[in-house]
């Protein structure tokens, strides 16, 4: 067996959303199919993913280097030890060859996106759902039912009103979201004070509210939304400050007691422990928020949850950035912390199957093998289109 194609193909987000930094106006995605010559029902198998969201399109790094070097391998030098599927472990030190070390965003979301393709048709011809093939390799095994998902919202737009606020956030709490995340730094701080109290009124407790300033503060900023928000007990402060700034957060971290949360604009492996060992990062509480297809993909996700593992954090204290359906294959197969949700918000990329249920703030897992983009009618005929050529 062997990968015959691999393709990529831009997007436009097509999303007016704006949060305390930019807004996604001109934010375009990689599609990527991995097809190979196995036949399912008629039709090669083919895995697919795209580069989650926050990054724009990366095809000219996939097309000049990546992809190349990954078709001129010997197809038998890919293979698992059974000889019977691909071993995407092998993947990584092949497109790396040539690459030097450091300057991981310059190739990490191109890696990553065509690697999680690759891990969705690997657990296509496998017949079993991705987050089953993670968790049996893994996570000993342990396959769940259900995961625990919190919803992101509370973006800014012009005229929004408290009330408005409030009612976005009764919407997601009626869709059966318990867990809560709003977007911080896009306005004043007395302003955003009232805007999280708003929210307390409908939520009700502080620890079921995130708050997410997207790197935005600088130090004198990011330590007085830290004192002002203190008493509020928030389920995590996100990125208070640019997210290399270990610094700044080590500091921040030093007069903020709940947790902070970061990681999402890290890349590897290697960034994220100089997180946890120069950024104040606390194991017993701070949540680790890196973005998978973003990050050179599923592997190097196994390596930094081994490294974590070593410096005493728990894989319930990785909740991953980017509300897909690869981020919830993840979540589920590790057994991580918790999903991330944004429906309605990303255009066809945003949300999980057309059928997904959330109760209780918790997400139910189909059984699809695979990611299971093919759950998601808006999305899928662009990928199955792309697959065929």
């Amino acid at each position: 067996m062997k990968i015959t194609a691999i393709r990529e193909i831009a997007i436009p987000l097509k999303s007016s959303l704006r949060n305390a930094v930019f807004d996604f106006s001109e934010m375009t995605t990689s599609v990527v199919a991995v097809v190979t010559d196995v036949i399912r029902d008629g039709k090669p198998v083919a895995g697919f993913a795209f580069n989650s969201t926050g990054r724009y399109a990366c095809g000219t790094q996939m097309r000049e280097r990546f992809i190349p070097r990954i078709l001129r391998a010997d197809p038998e030098s890919l293979l698992d030890e059974t000889g019977q599927n691909i071993d995407p472990a092998k993947i990584l030190p092949l497109v790396m060859k040539g690459e030097k070390p450091g300057g991981h965003s310059e190739r990490s979301v191109g890696i990553g996106t065509i690697e999680v393709a690759l891990w969705d048709a690997v657990a296509k011809i496998a017949g079993k759902p991705l987050y089953q093939v993670l968790a049996e390799r893994f996570n000993g095994g342990k396959v769940p039912t259900e995961v625990s998902c919190y919803v992101g919202g509370g973006w800014y737009f012009p005229g929004q009103t408290h009330q408005d606020l409030q009612d976005e956030m009764k919407r997601h709490m009626d869709a059966g979201y318990t867990k809560l995340k709003m977007k911080v730094g896009g306005a004043p701080l007395a302003e955003d004070m009232k805007r999280i109290e708003a929210v307390l009124k409908v939520v009700g407790d502080g620890s079921n509210v995130a708050v997410d300033a997207n790197g935005k503060f600088e130090r004198e900023e990011a330590l007085a939304y830290a004192k002002a928000m203190a008493p509020y007990k928030l389920r995590w402060f996100e990125e208070p400050c640019d997210p290399l700034d270990f610094e700044l957060l080590a500091e921040v971290a030093s007069i903020y007691e709940p947790p902070l949360g970061s990681g999402e604009n890290l890349y590897s492996t290697m960034d994220v422990q100089n997180l946890v060992t120069f950024g104040g990062m606390r194991a017993d509480r701070d949540i680790i928020q890196v973005d998978p297809p973003q990050a050179y993909g599923i592997t190097m996700l196994s390596r930094t949850l081994d490294m974590l593992a070593k410096r005493g954090w728990k894989r319930s204290s990785f909740f991953p950035h980017g509300g897909n359906q690869m981020t919830l294959a993840n979540v589920a197969g590790f057994g991580l912390g918790g999903c991330e949700s944004y429906p309605g918000v990303f255009g066809v990329f945003g949300g999980f199957g057309d059928d997904a249920v959330v109760k209780n703030g918790m997400l139910q897992l189909s059984r699809r093998p695979g990611i299971g983009f093919e759950a998601q009618s808006a999305l899928y005929p662009l990928m199955r289109q792309l697959a065929e050529g």
